[in-house]
């Protein structure tokens, strides 16, 4: 006999897997990497119909339509909603072993609760149905996010950013928080055509002129103590590859003074600025005691034709190979010689780093955040957050470091309906656990191990980023 499609013991194949589970289940969501906007949440206004609610914006989903031979006008065109929705359920049925399946049905059930897979038969059925109830309320940002018991979340934003509707959200009673994240990739960019345009925006914000490197440092520094009085926890950035390049400041002036005229620079002077920065940033960081995510491995907007026509993020994007594990040691290194290393998560894309980071973890640990060690190994991401991508993930810290402090699952996601990828990854790893607990590869101690799934699901990271 097959076993039932999502049932209550999909991915628990042990009565220990389910006991865990139970416990994890109950733990509040805390979100500390999503890609929600702060605006959308503060507006909390009712999506349009069920395709705006699940593929507005959603490149994953962009990206699977496009690989079963759906054309654009149905993905990012102007078909209708109900147009875009049928094309997506045609896809369905297609993506046996892809996690999109599983995350569609998960959200259709804990949010709809319709229990009948998506395809084609099904699909104006469920599309009346979803339309309906988003129609009678419930459906708005806020509620999506109160529903799925969110303690709290952390956004994404630029430093050029207002935080305009972080503030307005600070003056409200929310039964969660929603704070800020430092991402400063647009000043890392030096290199890019959009840098002096962002620097100019930059100068705006914080009402001062920006013509050197220290003007930077100054006005980074500003946006930062913004940040923090709204509760910002953590900063993050995406590379290739970590930079490292030592230079001297005179160098590094010389090279901001160069691409502020706007002229070009050569590989190994941006990589020299990008270094300075860095540092830089990471000192800060540290003083805040902050977290710092480093997300490294994409290749990012491959298509040249579809980004003058689609833009960036909009599923153009793989794996990359460059080195890390050189340019990654002398950077923490360097931070931690200074006694300014900041409690440090580092997240790959590519799997053949997956043992390089997990072994780079002991190097610079120390007790600064008491229960587990300042720098973290990030869940399974992007081209990752699989089950086998998760398992690995879970394999890995468990082989190479301590798997019982690990800080959890994110969504990264732009989706108000992501927050089932928790229960995703809280099954995925209770039930590994359950396995090795079966085999007599831990013992089979319940209190214990319930502690170990609540930690992993919320405690550890409420604890680590001082929620």
């Amino acid at each position: 006999m097959s076993t039932p499609f999502l049932g209550e013991s999909f991915l628990l194949t042990t009565e220990t897997a389910k006991t865990m589970f139970a416990a994890a289940a109950a733990q509040p969501i805390f979100d500390w990497h999503c890609h929600l906007s702060p605006k959308e949440i503060y507006e909390d206004k009712t999506p349009a119909d069920a395709a705006q609610l699940w593929l507005g914006g959603d490149h994953y989903k962009w990206r699977a339509m496009r690989s079963c031979g759906v054309t654009e006008d149905f993905i990012t065109g102007d078909a209708t909603g109900e147009e875009k929705f049928k094309a997506w359920s045609a896809c369905l049925p297609k993506l046996i072993g892809n996690p999109l399946y599983h995350w569609m049905h998960l959200e259709l059930q804990r949010y709809f609760g319709v229990t009948e897979p998506l395809h084609p038969a099904s699909a104006e059925r469920i599309w009346h149905e979803c339309n309906r109830q988003i129609a009678a309320g419930g459906f708005t940002p806020r509620a999506l996010i109160a529903r799925s018991n969110v303690a709290a979340l952390c956004t994404t934003d630029d430093p050029a950013d207002s935080l305009e509707y972080h503030v307005l959200l600070a003056k409200e009673n929310l039964p969660f928080k929603v704070l800020p994240a430092f991402r400063p990739d647009r000043a890392i960019a030096i290199e890019q055509p959009g840098f002096l345009p962002w620097l100019g925006s930059l100068e705006q914000r914080v009402n001062k002129p920006i013509k050197t490197f220290a003007d930077l440092k100054a006005a980074l520094a500003a946006r930062m103590d913004d940040y923090a009085a709204l509760g910002c926890l953590a900063s993050d950035h995406g590379f290739r590859a970590p930079p490292f390049a030592p230079a001297s400041a005179t160098e590094v002036e010389d090279i901001f003074a160069i691409r502020r005229a706007g002229d070009a620079l050569t590989p190994l002077q941006t990589e020299q600025y990008q270094t300075a920065l860095l540092l830089f940033l990471g000192e800060e960081y540290a003083r805040r005691r902050w977290a710092m995510e480093l997300h490294m491995g994409p290749m990012r907007t491959n298509n040249t034709r579809t980004l003058r026509a689609l833009g960036p993020d909009t599923g153009f994007d793989s794996v990359n190979d460059a080195p890390v594990a050189e340019p990654l040691s002398r950077l923490l290194d360097t931070l931690d010689e200074r006694a300014a290393l900041p409690k440090t998560i580092l997240f790959n894309l590519n799997p053949k780093d997956s043992y390089v980071l997990a072994t780079m973890l002991g190097n610079f640990q120390d007790s600064e955040t008491k229960t587990q060690g300042k720098l973290q190994y990030g869940p399974a991401w992007w081209f990752l957050d699989h089950i086998d991508g998760m398992r690995e993930q879970l394999r890995t810290l468990g082989n190479l470091g301590a798997l019982g402090t690990f800080i959890g699952m994110v969504t990264d996601s732009r989706s108000f309906l992501s927050y089932p990828r928790h229960e995703y990854f809280r099954r995925i790893f209770c039930g590994l656990c359950g396995e090795w607990v079966e085999q007599g590869l831990y013992p089979n101690d319940p209190a214990a191990l319930c502690a170990l799934a609540e930690d992993v699901a919320f405690r550890n990271a409420a604890a680590y980023f001082g929620l």
